[in-house]
């Protein structure tokens, strides 16, 4: 059956995924870009401190980049992550300040940011909203949320274990990236090897089918929507920690990042196809390319121009992609 067809392209070891052909395009991809960028930071690009940077960036929208990749391949999006991230980010600052432990402040965060994902899942499966437009309420009110729960200026802290999350390392290794590849290979052998994976496939690939093969697709995408808000909240608390400070006004785009990673990855807008692990050589890519323009000193407004055309880039790919798979 196709959709069977489709969910093994899901599974496979990680070696075997990121050597696969539809990953040597990726590989190009990504190759094209450290080269281009050493070649005109006469070598800089490449440099330890710089590669620490890249990962460091690569983490934090590596966090959204799961959940987003899980939700577009059932045929979702979620567009609310940078202002969940943001939400979380001076939430968790706040409850510091104000005394709170740092263990229990940041499963207090997560929590509230796994609600917002089960509001957007509401919206979508009981109120029947489209998911771009369901979402896109949610970021607006989560960001203007971010601003009223701390008047519009920035919360700081000064726990020692909670900078230590944000810009501490273990064994020379960046905690935010230790983090990172833990919820990383966790969830890639969740979609890869597991029950719950391959119904993800099913209801991406074919919704009619899962429904007749006993598969509840509003509570498998409800539980995808809070898994995604849930790693914003963490990430968005992670940024916290590396800026000393919950700042409303942190991680605009975020979502659009990662979204952009992961359909660069192979992931389809119209679902049931992708792997975490070209996700991963897609965030890659466009780390890359955003680090590298920032390296080059672009200014600002040229970078967003530039991250815009990169995302069209992919939609295109996306398209090409489809196209090929239909003939």
């Amino acid at each position: 059956m196709a959709n069977t067809g489709k969910a093994d392209a899901g599974r496979g070891s990680v070696l075997k995924q990121i050597v696969s052909s539809d990953k040597i395009g990726l590989i190009a991809a990504l190759a094209l870009v450290i080269a281009v960028f050493t070649y005109l930071t006469n070598g800089n690009f490449i440099s330890k401190g710089n590669i620490i940077n890249i990962l460091i960036a690569s983490a934090i929208v590596g966090m959204v980049v799961i959940g987003e990749c899980y939700l577009l391949i059932t045929g979702h999006v979620d567009l609310s992550p940078g202002s969940v991230a943001a939400f979380s980010g001076v939430l968790v600052s706040i409850l510091l300040k104000n005394g709170f432990p740092l263990a229990p402040a940041i499963v207090i965060v997560v929590i509230v940011g796994m609600l917002v994902g089960w509001i957007n899942a509401l919206l979508v499966n009981r109120l029947k909203l489209e998911a771009f437009i369901a979402t896109l309420a949610t970021m607006s009110i989560f960001r203007g949320l971010a601003f009223i729960i701390c008047n519009g200026k920035a919360v700081f802290v000064t726990s020692s274990a909670f900078l230590k999350m944000g810009s501490g390392r273990f064994l020379g290794i960046p905690i935010p990236v230790i983090i990172f590849v833990i919820s990383f290979i966790v969830f890639m052998i969740i979609l890869d090897r597991t029950r719950f994976g391959r119904n993800v496939y099913m209801v991406g690939g074919n919704a009619t089918a899962a429904r007749l093969a006993g598969i509840n697709a509003q509570k498998l995408r409800t539980k995808i929507y809070m898994m995604t808000a849930g790693f914003a909240a963490l990430g968005g608390i992670i940024q916290a920690g590396r800026m000393s400070s919950g700042q409303p006004s942190t991680s605009e785009g975020l979502e659009f990042d990662a979204v952009t990673a992961v359909v660069l990855g192979g992931v389809a807008m119209a679902g049931g196809v992708g792997t975490l692990s070209g996700a991963l050589i897609g965030l890659f890519i466009m780390q890359g390319f955003n680090n590298g323009l920032m390296m080059m000193n672009v200014p600002s407004f040229w970078q967003t121009v530039s991250r815009g055309l990169l995302l069209i880039a992919a939609l295109s790919f996306d398209y090409i992609r489809n196209r090929k798979r239909k003939k």
